[in-house]
């Protein structure tokens, strides 16, 4: 948390610690995997930030990192804090796979679901399975998307995973939880990210390139796996997506990059189909298409995705939002510098799916 704070700082021009007044950090499961609560105040300190208007921990598991965003925005727009920090921090990497994986079965209702052993492998193994019989997706398709995403994040100097990875490769990884194999996983993976926060009005006084915060949508329906509305619709993300062009006052069709919760291969596939991108069932056919590369009809997860970044669970929605920033600023190597962009998303899942949460992002203020 000390080095992305300090790079945090460092990237904004007359902005200090001592600036600060609201920090709201994400992190999701910090009392399992480090045995610490408390989190806000600690990254306060780390940080040499003292909030005098907002602190607070933000825990939506995997989507954490977007509701700190979510609230610091709420800070900002409401007038409770004139400057607000966001930040998201995991630290999973345990020696025991068994204790790190055990502690992901508390991801879903430990009663019902966990106490079956239904944590994320399986769960989404499930939604692969079911999405294969009813739409025919195939295992190759489903390779494909972690063959893209490594594509582009050999070319992410934080990337965790700096090689590509062929689909050749991923039907030979080991299975993890049929149809899944490693390479359809995304990492356990330690990280921490940053971003800064003002109203629009000021932000020239800080950077010529800022990035505008223009919309936002979130769903949920369901939490045990038997109350969700559906395993292959994700409901609440259509939900999420129509209150995201809503508030954002945009198309779909305006949208140049989308950075997608793709935990699993399967993910990425099934969001082309609720974003609207292709029709239901033919996500799989759409990456096949070469659609989500850039240069297609979305530039979708050019950072390289969970799959080829890995996925600090806290961490994951603000490294998403920092990547957009350097796409609009050019910031990024040719080969995933989407040119031209305008406008950009970045969505996260929770849960069982059951929650779905998205950011809108422009490089201009609309």
């Amino acid at each position: 948390m000390q080095e992305a704070g300090k790079n945090m700082f460092e990237n904004v021009d007359n902005i200090s610690p001592k600036d600060v007044e609201a920090l709201l950090v994400g992190a999701a499961q910090p009392e399992r995997s480090t045995f610490q609560v408390h989190v806000a105040p600690m990254v306060a300190e780390y940080l040499g930030i003292t909030p005098t208007k907002v602190i607070a921990t933000t825990e939506l598991m995997c989507a954490s990192g977007q509701a700190a965003i979510r609230y610091a925005w709420a800070c900002i727009a409401s007038g409770m804090a004139e400057i607000a920090v966001a930040f998201g921090v995991e630290k999973m990497y345990m020696r025991d796979m068994a204790e790190a994986q055990t502690n992901m079965t508390c991801v879903l209702d430990r009663e019902w679901d966990g106490v079956n052993g239904l944590s994320a492998p399986p769960f989404f193994a499930m939604t692969a399975q079911r999405h294969m019989f009813e739409y025919g997706t195939t295992k190759e398709q489903m390779a494909l998307v972690s063959a893209k995403n490594h594509h582009y994040s050999t070319m992410n100097p934080i990337a965790q995973f700096q090689k590509e990875v062929t689909v050749e490769k991923v039907l030979s990884s080991p299975m993890v939880s049929p149809p899944l194999n490693l390479f359809d996983c995304s990492g356990i993976t330690d990280g921490a990210a940053g971003v800064i926060l003002v109203p629009a009005d000021d932000a020239s006084e800080y950077t010529d390139t800022p990035l505008y915060l223009i919309g936002s949508g979130q769903a949920n329906i369901g939490n045990v796996v038997n109350n969700l509305a559906s395993i292959t619709e994700w409901v609440p993300l259509k939900l999420a997506v129509e209150e995201t062009l809503r508030t954002a006052k945009i198309t779909r069709e305006d949208i140049d990059i989308a950075e997608l919760h793709d935990c699993f291969t399967i993910s990425e596939i099934m969001e082309y189909e609720a974003f609207g991108w292709c029709e239901k069932g033919k996500g799989g056919a759409f990456i096949e298409e070469g659609e989500p590369y850039i240069g297609g009809k979305i530039a979708a997860n050019p950072r390289g995705g969970l799959l080829g970044c890995g996925h600090p669970l806290g961490a994951t929605a603000i490294l998403q939002a920092i990547d957009v920033m350097q796409q609009f600023r050019g910031e990024v190597p040719k080969g995933r510098l989407v040119k031209g962009a305008e406008i950009a998303v970045t969505q996260n899942l929770s849960g069982a799916a059951n929650v779905h949460s998205i950011m809108a992002y422009s490089r201009s203020l609309r």
